[in-house]
Order: C-alpha cells, then sequence, then structure tokens
C-alpha cells in the first residue's frame, strides 16, 4: 500500500480550508497502532485503530464514509434525519430495482424507513414498503453519535470471529440489539439541472471505474461536472492547454466525445470516447478508443488501444495493440471480466518492446 500520491494530492486539492475556522483533515493511512503485527483488517478497524485520535478532537456526531464512491450529497440533511430520529445508527440507502439489489447489503425496512432487517446480498430481495418494486441497499454510509459508536467499535474489536467489517458486523448488530434508520439518498442527493437522476457510483473494480470515467465522455453525462452552484473540488496543476497538431489524412491529431487535460499533445493521433489526464504525449498514426489514460503517459506511433486503463507513467512502444484480441491481452495485461485491459509499466517492460 503506497500511499504518498494520494496523500499529497488531498494536501494540495484541499489546502484552501481554515483551520481557524474549525475547518481541517487529517490523513491516517495504514499503520500498525495496535500491535506491531496488525494492520487495518476492516472497515471498522480502521476506524478503531485511530480511536485515540477521534476522541481527542471529541466530536459529537460521526460521519463514515467510502472512500471509492462517486456521488453529489448534502451530508447535514442525513445527520438532521438522524438526529431528529435519535437513532443509533443512520444507513444511507440507494433506491435500485429490487432484481438489481441481489449484490448489494439490503435493508429491510418499514413504513417510517426504520431498518428491521440488514441481508448481505440476498437472492429474494426484500421490497420497499412504499415501492415494492424496488428495494434499498446500502451505499456505505453511516451516521453515528460517537460515543455510541466508540462503545460499539471497542465490542466488536473483542469479538474473536469478527470480520471488523461495518457492513458484515457493526451495522447487523445495531440493526438487532438496537434503533437504525434508512436515509433515502434521494433525499440529500445534489442535482443541477442537466441531471435527470441521483447519481451515485461504486469505483472499487476496475471495470466500474473505466465506466465511470468514460461516462464522462457522454454528450449530456449522468454526472455533471460542469455545476457551477456545487463544483467538485480537486487540485488542477498549473499547465499548459492541450495542444492537437498535424492535419494531414491518416495523420490528424483529433479527438471526438473525449476529455483532454492540460499538458497533452496529440499529435497526428485519433481520440474517441476517451479520457486522457495530464502530461500526455500521444504521437502520430495512433488511434484510442474508449481510453482511460492516467497522467504522463506515453504513446509511441502507429498504436492501436481500445477499451483500456493506463496507468500512470506507461510508455506504450510503437505498434502495440490492445483491446482487439482478448486471447492475447489475457497473456500479456490483467483482463477484467467484461473485457477491460488493465495496462502497468511492468507489464510493458515484460514484453520487450522498444
Amino acid at each position: 500500500y503506497k500511499a504518498h500520491s494520494l496523500i499529497r494530492h488531498l494536501q494540495r486539492g484541499w489546502n484552501f480550508l481554515r483551520p481557524e475556522r474549525n475547518e481541517s483533515f487529517d490523513i491516517l493511512p495504514a499503520s500498525q497502532r495496535v500491535s506491531e503485527t496488525q494492520w487495518y483488517e476492516g472497515t471498522a478497524d480502521a476506524v478503531y485503530q485511530n480511536i485515540d485520535i477521534i476522541e481527542a478532537y471529541g466530536p459529537e456526531y460521526m460521519v463514515v464514509l467510502a472512500g471509492d464512491h462517486i456521488y453529489k450529497m448534502d451530508y447535514e440533511l442525513m445527520l438532521r434525519q438522524h438526529v431528529d430520529a435519535g437513532a443509533d445508527v443512520t444507513v444511507g440507502c440507494l433506491e435500485v430495482p429490487r432484481m438489481e439489489a441481489t449484490g448489494f447489503g439490503v435493508m429491510h425496512v418499514d413504513a417510517k424507513d426504520t431498518i428491521i432487517s440488514f441481508i448481505e446480498k440476498p437472492a429474494d430481495p426484500p421490497g420497499m414498503p412504499d415501492k415494492p418494486d424496488f428495494a434499498l441497499a446500502s451505499m456505505g454510509i453511516y451516521v453515528f453519535k460517537t460515543k455510541f459508536l466508540m462503545e460499539q467499535l471497542r465490542r466488536d474489536a473483542a469479538e474473536p470471529g469478527s470480520s471488523r467489517d461495518f457492513g458484515k458486523d457493526i451495522i447487523p448488530y445495531v440493526v438487532e440489539h438496537g434503533k437504525a434508520i434508512a436515509h433515502r439518498f434521494a433525499k440529500s442527493c445534489v442535482r443541477s439541472t442537466a441531471e435527470n437522476e441521483a447519481y451515485w457510483r461504486d469505483v472499487g473494480t476496475v471495470d466500474a471505474y473505466w465506466e465511470a470515467n468514460i461516462d464522462l465522455t457522454d454528450i449530456t453525462p449522468e454526472l455533471d461536472l460542469y455545476d457551477r452552484d456545487w463544483p467538485i473540488w480537486t487540485y488542477a496543476e498549473l499547465k499548459p492547454p492541450a495542444k492537437f497538431v498535424h492535419d494531414e489524412d491518416g495523420r490528424r491529431g483529433s479527438a471526438v466525445s473525449s476529455l483532454v487535460s492540460g499538458d497533452c499533445i496529440v499529435s497526428g493521433a485519433s481520440l474517441k470516447r476517451s479520457l486522457i489526464f495530464t502530461g500526455a504525449r500521444i504521437n502520430s498514426y495512433s488511434t484510442l478508443e474508449e481510453v482511460v489514460m492516467l497522467p504522463d503517459c506515453q504513446v509511441g506511433r502507429n498504436a492501436r488501444l481500445k477499451r483500456v486503463v493506463i496507468d500512470h507513467g506507461v510508455r506504450i512502444p510503437e505498434g502495440l495493440v490492445v483491446g482487439e484480441d482478448p486471447v492475447l491481452d489475457a497473456k500479456r495485461f490483467r483482463v477484467s471480466e467484461k473485457g477491460i485491459c488493465l495496462v502497468t509499466q511492468a507489464m510493458i517492460d515484460k514484453l520487450g518492446l522498444q
């Protein structure tokens, strides 16, 4: 686990926070805080091992979030529901078609959205009282009163058979022994006028990560990056604009339905439905389709890439073809369940190409 690039990104992208106004964040990467051999063993354990730091701040309530989800949400509305209901835990839930909920942890609720039971990946998900064809799937977002959460974490840490996980251990226990409330995402999601539905994506797999990025190339994507009323903050380096050069048949620098970041040079290459991070150099006669390319990559001449995720700093050799022969791709690269190729520099080096 190498956390440096993530820590650097957070420090640079969120350095506008004002500590004197009680705006700040601490970064606590995986470490051995309770023993010399024990790293974070689960989502709940990651919080448990930092109890001393949390209690030193003394917050009255805690909002626990997942780091691999994409959505826009006003947490204040969920916190308000939690306080008004006097709940032990409030669980953020997403309405999904009932038969599509088999891959989620599903909340069985009553008419007041009190959680009756929590079912992990049920074969026959329970429907919602007011929408029987839909089910409430857990988003992995939780609100607790801090004192109550600390008690539950200490209790769970003493359980020898626990997996130290919120979804598998903490939440089912509270549902059975306490008061658990479901918060429907539709009540607190933030949408611009261009967004027709509530947007939420789990990008914990290569397929999901690729899909979430490629979705942004749609004419009207489901996630509005251009919403000025609710901007998505990130670290934007000061880089020169992207440049497209050469205008000849077969050698025309172009991009259609694509997002190309600053400091990129598309030199006589063709891009379609692709998302290119900063600092890319894409050379002549190459074609890229449905490619997600991380920063500082180079693509040699005559390369053909399709349905690929390219890792940071990869050097694609001249003439390399990826995404056209599934059997060959599987021998050389990591191929996902849906056929997306993940390409790293170590994989390229093994090919022995120049």
